[in-house]
């Protein structure tokens, strides 16, 4: 490779990572213009860390031949188990416990295949394997994203030569940063989404963020707490609070999600979503499919804490329908995207006198209006009730018991 080839691959580089190519296109484009341009790379990874609830990184891989392998491949906490033993095996510990930043094996020349990874490579008729670790300052360092570690080799009888490993340390530092970059985009969605919920995030992400800006919408409210938490929380242990607030709210939220919902704020043991459709039918629709679910997810959960000898509860949920701001409320130092006016307050009272009237759910007359025929013939009045903060009474519905006690999959 000569140094107007280095030139040319690094400028390109840095353009594809100032365009927001993503890890996977980096990489295979990466090692497609060096294997024209005369660097042998036969296999090819990259791991970086992220910040998210589940998964501490992602590995990317490229490989010159026809076997099939995942080209993106999420990994968990590395920190027990099996996990933690391969990655204690790994090159890429090796120096960051040694504090190098290169590690380089010549099979081609007997040097030692002492990780299982470059052993293994040695089998498959690699010749040459070189790693690499690059650091980040401490105050760029995001969550466990601290580093860009890569790994690269080749089959080429005698390896990758003086050239090839010169181009690969001029390269692969460009490679790493727009990779870094791509990354750091993903980590700005996965928080957004988590802490804001799946529209709200991605409007907030498209520039969303001034205060005060807020749109007007229609939408359909859901509230939904715990049945006697203050008191589980009274007479449980505290360390199982959190694992019950937890599992909880997952049959909760899956629930939403699965049937369109947006989930808006987590409020104690509450939450609030709202669904939206061009059709409010549909949105009413939606909002009951995903009581089901969630009475399903619950009726599980309760069996498996049960078994387990922890505390189980059930939800109370409040249904309405209403206009709603939806947007940035907050101050210049703290905002919060979520919906605020009169429903919002109204859907809240409304799944507050679940307690009273000792029904699961509760459905305003304006949900109930709202629901298709077929479906609004499944509800029964509650009664008329006078709403602590609201200026008027309404009726309140529930689904007919003998549909709650059976399965009703899509009510």
């Amino acid at each position: 490779m000569e140094s107007s080839d280095i030139d040319r691959i690094a400028d390109w580089v840095l353009r594809r990572g100032l365009e927001g190519a993503g890890e996977t296109d980096l990489l295979r484009e990466f090692c497609e213009k060096c294997n024209a341009a005369g660097l042998p790379i036969g296999r090819s990874l990259v791991v970086i860390d992220t910040l998210h609830p589940v998964h501490e990184g992602t590995v990317f891989r490229w490989r010159d031949d026809d076997v099939e392998e995942k080209a993106a491949t999420p990994y968990g906490r590395t920190t027990e188990g099996q996990a933690a033993d391969a990655w204690h095996r790994s090159p890429f510990y090796h120096l960051l416990q040694t504090g190098g930043e290169e590690l380089r094996r010549r099979m081609w020349l007997g040097e030692p295949a002492d990780f299982p990874v470059i052993n293994e490579m040695k089998e498959l008729g690699h010749t040459d394997y070189i790693v690499f670790v690059y650091r980040f300052a401490s105050d760029a360092v995001i969550g466990e994203m601290d580093c860009v570690y890569s790994g690269w080799s080749t089959r080429s009888p005698e390896g990758f030569g003086d050239k090839g490993i010169a181009a690969l340390r001029r390269l692969v530092p460009a490679l790493g940063l727009a990779i870094k970059s791509a990354a750091l985009a993903r980590v700005a969605d996965t928080l957004v989404e988590v802490y804001l919920g799946r529209d709200a995030g991605r409007r907030v992400i498209k520039g969303r963020i001034q205060r005060g800006v807020a749109d007007r919408i229609d939408a359909v409210l859901w509230f939904s707490d715990l049945r006697g938490f203050t008191a589980i929380t009274d007479t449980a242990a505290p360390d199982e609070i959190i694992p019950l607030l937890n599992d909880y709210a997952d049959a909760v939220i899956t629930a939403i999600h699965e049937a369109g919902g947006e989930v808006l704020k987590l409020i104690g043991d509450g939450t609030l979503a709202i669904f939206r459709a061009d059709d409010p039918a549909l949105a009413s629709a939606n909002a009951l499919r995903a009581e089901a679910a969630m009475r399903r997810n619950v009726q599980a959960l309760n069996a498996r804490r049960a078994m387990e000898a922890q505390p189980i509860t059930t939800v109370y949920l409040g249904l309405h329908v209403g206009e709603v701001f939806y947007g940035n409320i907050g101050s210049v130092h703290r905002l919060d995207f979520t919906v605020v006016g009169p429903a919002v307050n109204e859907t809240s009272r409304i799944a507050s006198m679940c307690r009273s009237v000792d029904r699961p759910l509760l459905i305003s007359s304006a949900f109930a209006e709202a629901l298709p025929a077929e479906k609004r013939k499944k509800l029964v009045s509650v009664g008329r009730f006078a709403l602590r903060g609201v200026g008027r009474a309404q009726d309140l519905f529930t689904l007919d018991p003998a549909l709650v006690q059976a399965p009703h999959n899509g009510t």
